[in-house]
């Protein structure tokens, strides 16, 4: 049989000295984002006050659709500057249903399989 207290007493030094360390490590000037108020965004951070997608917005988030746009995708309509992922490449190869990376990487990756 073992002692638990020496894995505990240190697993109980180790929490009591992290928040010690982040602040050693945090450069001056730096804070939080979340911070002790996570709900209240930090003073002076940037904001998104408007949102005109330039013209090759629309164009890299249809990459790889067929004409006519499916009704589906009319998110992207109210889609503004929030991130989504289905506006950037995902994976290559066979993976690439899309074709972001191109026709030669698709071809290479059916000639494989």
């Amino acid at each position: 049989m073992t002692c638990m207290f020496p894995k505990a007493a240190a697993t109980a030094v180790l929490i009591l000295a992290l928040p010690g360390i982040a602040l050693a490590v945090e450069p001056p000037g730096v804070s939080f984002v979340a911070g002790l108020a996570p709900h209240q965004r930090p003073p002076g951070a940037p904001t998104v006050r408007e949102f005109t997608p330039d013209p090759d917005w629309r164009v890299r988030a249809l990459t790889g659709i067929a004409a006519p746009v499916p009704p589906s995708l009319g998110f992207l309509n109210n889609q503004g500057a929030w991130y989504t992922p289905f506006n950037r490449p995902g994976m290559p190869g066979y993976y690439d249903l899309r074709q972001w990376y191109g026709d030669a990487v698709r071809a290479t990756a059916n000639a494989a399989r």
